[in-house]
């Protein structure tokens, strides 16, 4: 059984069986870009990932070249041998209906990762680290000019 607490920096996988015509292996990996990709496609979701992730997130964007790529930036797995179980973190607009935000983020990564693996997913823990305001700037800080002279 493959564990994997950080999916971008293990190489985990898993093994789907062998056949008489070879094997199939997948990533933990691929497991964790296919939730974080099912992720980004529901309607309310700002961003995948929450606190020192989307640290982490804004430095590479800033200092190109300095830090590999996340494509799983957010998302953890655990990945056995038939089964997978997923945590996500998540950054939601304001005004979003959270709790059906998590039932839609739940629905398309099982489906998704259910449909490319053929892994029975078990659960899919999510987390909202944070709502994000229209005209709120990267810092947090909504005001955009001074309230005293």
């Amino acid at each position: 059984m493959a564990v994997m607490t950080e999916p971008a920096l293990a190489g985990s996988a898993t093994n789907l069986g062998d056949t008489s015509l070879g094997r199939t292996v997948i990533a933990d990996t691929v497991v964790a870009k296919i939730a974080r990709i099912a992720t980004r496609e529901i309607s309310g979701v700002r961003d995948v990932g929450g606190g020192a992730a989307r640290v982490v997130g804004r430095l590479r964007d800033t200092i190109p070249g300095a830090f590999p790529t996340s494509t799983t930036q957010g998302v953890s797995v655990e990945v056995g041998e038939k089964q997978a179980a997923i945590d996500i973190g998540v950054i939601a607009y304001y005004g979003t209906a959270l709790r059906e935000l998590a039932a839609a983020i739940r629905r398309n990564v099982i489906a998704a990762v259910e449909r490319m693996t053929g892994l029975e997913v078990t659960e899919v823990n999510i987390t909202v680290h944070d709502v994000y305001f229209e005209d709120e700037d990267e810092t947090g800080d909504t005001t955009t000019t001074p309230r005293v002279l």
